[in-house]
Order: structure tokens, then C-alpha cells, then sequence
């Protein structure tokens, strides 16, 4: 299927660069200023927005991100709002959009309901991180006749057998969590989500995106180095969540061109 986002990443690889992810949640530091801060991403670089779909149980978050759905809970953002959100970025921009959700919400919302009033609204696809593979066919194949990309996972611990089962039938991107754990700007060894998608690569020819924990220009590009793209949450949203919309700019800026500078041809 060709979306905003198959179409970005191909040129992204036929440009030989590598993909700058930012999530973004909805509501922080406030409503407005989040979809500021989408605009300020992408002026600096980002390639694909990660809409943060805000829960109050969000089991695969760290402190950061967890402080960020209840700041954005509390001043009312739902599912209403959050579509708005993504019709409101597609009033300004082209860019891939893509949820990052828990299924609670979502199930309560309706699975189709959820797929065809959000892509209606201009978004691209959904990683659902508390959807086992095993469980989520009933959606998969929803978002199969919708051309809706529903992201995979792949991690450190997953086996060659499982991997290739989650990746055979994988579009959009593989979500290469980094390491054992939550989201969180933190000291991790890329060498090893590096030789997880060395592997992945036997199985699949879909994007390769590397998230958890990336906090500075030179985690990037080492989590760069075996991947298509770089997923960067907590030290983007931490920014928000201080009203430092300017300082997030300015960080996205330093990510995109430590990555151009390492891997641009």
C-alpha cells in the first residue's frame, strides 16, 4: 500500500538518510501548544509525527511520558479532541502522522470506528504497544482493507520464529524497541536492538525504526547505525511538559543533523 508514510520512507532510503521520528503528546504543555509544537518538529527536521494518544494507565511508558498523559487528562483531552488534533495538523502539514494509543481507548472507541474516523482525519497508522501480535488479528485486518498501517514490535528478547511472524506481514515500520523496559531517556547499548535488526532484515524489507531511550544527537546516531529511523519521545515531551517549546526545536535540530551528518550520502 502507498501512504504519506510508505512515500517518506522511501525517500527518505532513496536519499540515503536516515528517518527522524518525534511523539508529540496531544494537550502538552496545553491543546494549542502541542500542535505548536508539531509545527516546531517539523520546521526542524522531524520526518514523521507520533501522536500521543494520552492514558491513564500507560503501561509501556516511563516517568516522563506518564507525567505527560496525566497533565493532558486532566485538562480533558479525549478521543474527540484527539481527532480534531489530527485534523487540525493536516490543515498545516503533509506530515506522516502516526497514534501511539493503548487499546482500552480504543476498544471502547471501536476498532473500525477508530480506523476509519482517524484516517478520515489525515492519520496514517497506530503502534499499539499493549496489543500482542497474537491478539490483534481482528485489527490487523481492519486496518488491512483501510491501506491503515498497524505497527509491529520487535525487541532484544524476540525469537527468530516470532520474528519472523510479526514481520512477514508487517507495513509502514517495525517498532525495534531498544532494550527490556519502558520509554525514558537513558544509557543503552545499541549494539544489541542493532543485531536484532540485522536479523529482522532476513525476514522483511519494511522500515526499520529504533526507539527507547534516545536522549542526545549521539544516541541517535548510534541507534541509527542498523535501523531506517530513530524514535525520540521523553527528551521531546520532557521539554513540553517545562513550556520549552523553542528548546524542543532546537533539540530536534541537533538530532537531524547529527543524523545527516553520520549517514547522508
Amino acid at each position: 500500500m502507498e501512504t504519506r508514510l510508505t512515500k517518506k520512507m522511501a525517500a527518505l532510503q532513496a536519499a540515503g538518510r536516515k528517518g527522524l521520528f518525534v511523539y508529540i503528546t496531544v494537550g502538552v504543555p496545553d491543546y494549542e501548544r502541542s500542535l505548536a509544537a508539531v509545527k516546531i518538529a517539523v520546521e526542524n527536521g522531524a520526518d514523521v509525527i507520533e501522536v500521543g494518544l494520552p492514558f491513564s494507565d500507560p503501561m509501556a511508558d516511563g516517568p516522563v511520558i506518564q507525567a505527560a498523559s496525566v497533565q493532558a487528562l486532566k485538562q480533558g483531552v479525549n478521543m474527540q479532541q484527539e481527532l480534531d488534533f489530527v485534523r487540525a495538523v493536516r490543515r498545516f502539514s503533509d506530515v506522516p502522522l502516526v497514534a501511539m494509543g493503548y487499546m482500552n481507548n480504543i476498544y471502547h472507541y471501536g476498532l473500525e470506528k477508530f480506523v476509519t474516523d482517524f484516517q478520515a482525519a489525515g492519520l496514517d497508522g497506530a503502534i499499539i504497544p499493549d496489543l500482542p501480535h497474537e491478539e490483534s488479528g481482528e485489527l490487523r485486518d481492519i486496518c488491512a482493507a483501510h491501506n491503515f498501517h498497524l505497527a509491529e514490535f520487535i525487541t532484544p528478547g524476540t525469537t527468530p520464529a516470532r520474528m519472523e511472524q510479526t514481520c512477514k506481514g508487517a507495513t509502514g515500520f517495525i517498532y525495534c524497541v531498544s532494550h527490556n523496559g519502558v520509554t525514558g531517556v537513558g544509557k543503552v547499548d545499541y549494539k544489541q536492538i542493532g543485531e536484532v535488526c540485522e536479523q529482522a532484515r532476513n525476514y522483511t524489507q519494511t522500515p526499520l525504526a529504533v526507539g527507547f531511550g534516545i536522549g542526545s544527537p549521539e544516541a541517535a546516531v548510534a541507534a541509527a547505525e542498523h535501523a531506517d529511523a530513530v524514535i525520540v519521545g521523553s527528551a521531546v515531551v520532557g521539554r513540553l511538559l517545562k513550556d520549552e517549546l523553542p528548546e524542543a526545536g532546537t533539540f530536534i535540530a541537533s538530532l537531524r543533523q547529527a543524523l545527516d551528518q553520520a549517514y547522508c550520502r
